[in-house]
């Protein structure tokens, strides 16, 4: 087996980077990577810190990040599971990556920077969604933007309808937990699930 084991093995065996690769990123929000952040509903958070990794999906109705300006995001934290293993990695080590998503569209786009929380109240209030308010709010400093090439999402023909599942065809997280522990009742918590969920979005 032959392992790459330094950056300048890595840099001999990949060659080059493309211009365009070079081009495409920029420390702010062009109009185009604007109009890009402004449509996506869904983006993933990638965080570091002493315990580890953590990439978490984050998805709110309209676009998932509110633009402050050209340098800054912010984005509520909804209601989810209360692991806060972001914001706990982020208060640890400021450095995050997101990922947006818009389904039918083959890129994604990347952006690099800081990020603190902020538990203000106007701030929190301005998020407001059916009398309920997020927890904080993460405010991401941009350093770096660009787009993602298409080939990965093209390979797997993410927005192909034919390639959706069927109610069923994977595990339910109800199955998942009892898997792992026999004694908790997956079904019971399957059933509950639709309506909890219902009540507890926001």
């Amino acid at each position: 087996m032959t392992i790459l084991a330094s950056l300048d093995e890595l840099h001999a065996h990949y060659g080059t980077t493309g211009e365009a690769s070079l081009i495409k990123e920029i420390s702010y929000l062009s109009p185009a990577y604007r109009k890009i952040v402004e449509t996506s509903a869904f983006c993933a958070l990638a965080t570091c810190g002493p315990e580890g990794l953590d990439c978490s999906p984050r998805g709110d109705e309209g676009a998932v990040v509110r633009i402050k300006d050209d340098k800054t995001l912010l984005m509520p934290d909804r209601r989810g599971n209360n692991r806060i293993d972001s914001l706990r990695n982020i208060i640890q080590d400021p450095r995050v990556s997101l990922m947006f998503m818009v389904p039918g569209w083959n890129n994604v786009l990347r952006i690099n920077g800081k990020a603190v929380i902020s538990v203000d109240a106007d701030l929190l209030a301005s998020f407001e969604k059916e009398g309920k308010l997020p927890r904080s709010v993460i405010m991401v400093t941009i350093e770096a933007v660009y787009f993602q090439c298409a080939r990965a999402l093209m390979r797997a023909g993410l927005w192909k309808t034919e390639n959706q599942i069927s109610k069923g065809d994977l595990p339910t997280p109800g199955l998942i937990m009892n898997e792992i522990k026999e004694s908790f009742d997956g079904e019971a918590y399957d059933q509950a699930w639709p309506e909890r969920a219902a009540k507890s979005m926001w």
